[in-house]
């Protein structure tokens, strides 16, 4: 099964409740199973990204479905939710009834925190830093990655509750079931 892990950072923040597919790109951050590497793409470089997402039969982010999933399909010609996803977001939401950052759960269940943050970000980007931004995304995904495949072998995640440590239950069994028959060919040339 090959699952690409992604975080996308984005040119400026959102402020209040603005529609994410009326964001800007800066950049995406990925990791592929396949080759076990990571790669990050600007939006002049997403031509080549989209020929491993087409070939991904699991795409695995936080707050992806409702976040960088609709920002990136405004650049891709196809529809990117016919991949099948896990957003980790959602799935800690479903069992715990409330939302969590990302930073809460990597600090409880890695011991790692995240190394700055989505405004940090903006502002690098705006400033045109942008290699500081590609290895925050890049951070973003790998710690995305550890917390899934955390919870994949133990069923669980946890959460900090103002000093106690808790456990977030997670059905994991499914989330690499499918038989990939989602295969899209939108960018591969003819």
């Amino acid at each position: 099964m090959r699952k690409i892990t992604f975080d996308i950072e984005t040119t400026s923040a959102a402020p209040g409740r603005i529609d994410p597919r009326d964001m800007e790109l800066a950049l995406v951050g990925i990791h592929d199973s396949k080759t076990n590497s990571f790669d990050s793409f600007t939006a002049p470089e997403l031509p080549r990204l989209w020929p491993i997402l087409e070939r991904a039969d699991l795409l695995i982010g936080y707050n992806s479905d409702h976040f960088d999933i609709p920002i990136l399909n405004r650049y891709y010609t196809g529809d990117l939710t016919r991949i099948k996803s896990i957003d980790l977001l959602n799935e800690i939401r479903g069992s715990l009834g409330r939302r969590l950052k990302l930073d809460s759960v990597a600090q409880a269940t890695l011991g790692v925190g995240k190394s700055g943050s989505g405004l940090k970000a903006v502002e690098w980007w705006q400033a045109g830093e942008v290699e500081k931004v590609r290895k925050y995304c890049l951070k973003d995904v790998e710690i995305t990655k550890k917390i899934y495949d955390f919870a994949r072998e133990h069923g669980y995640v946890h959460y900090m509750d103002f000093k106690t440590k808790k456990k977030v239950p997670l059905e994991t069994a499914d989330w690499e079931n499918g038989d990939g028959a989602h295969s899209m060919t939108h960018t591969l040339p003819f």
